[in-house]
């Protein structure tokens, strides 16, 4: 997947001077949609089909500090998708190549009429590689 880069900005960060916690799951977020849009499965499509992304489970680790200012780099890879669940992990990398944090994703396709997991479709799986 695409890798999504992003300067931190101050109102980003804690008392502590390192990335809120709350932010560290926003930016991994936004690289998530940065991917599937690029591919063409945004906002407007997932509308279209009412079809779109939901999440099962998060399990963020936190593993070097980022502070404002700093350039970061989230890389994304689908790991896994069997029946109706996949797994994506996303790495967040700091300027100088350490890994600052992971993020391991269990999410799948929900459909919005029926209101429940569905399988996914090839442009689903197109929309996350």
């Amino acid at each position: 997947m695409l890798p999504f880069k992003i300067t931190i900005k101050e109102n980003q960060v804690d008392m502590l001077g390192h990335l809120n916690n709350a932010v560290y799951l926003e930016l991994f977020e936004v690289a998530r949609w940065d991917i599937i849009h690029s591919k063409g499965y945004g906002l407007k499509k997932i509308l279209q089909l009412q079809q779109g992304p939901v999440l099962l489970e998060l399990n963020l680790k936190f593993m070097k500090e980022v502070l404002a200012r700093e350039e970061i780099t989230i890389q994304s890879e689908l790991t896994n998708y069997q029946g109706k669940v996949g797994e994506i992990i996303q790495k967040m990398y700091k300027s100088n190549g350490d890994q600052a944090a992971e993020l391991r994703v269990v999410l799948g396709l929900f459909d919005m009429k029926t209101r429940r997991l569905i399988e996914p479709t090839p442009e689903w799986l197109a929309a996350l590689k």
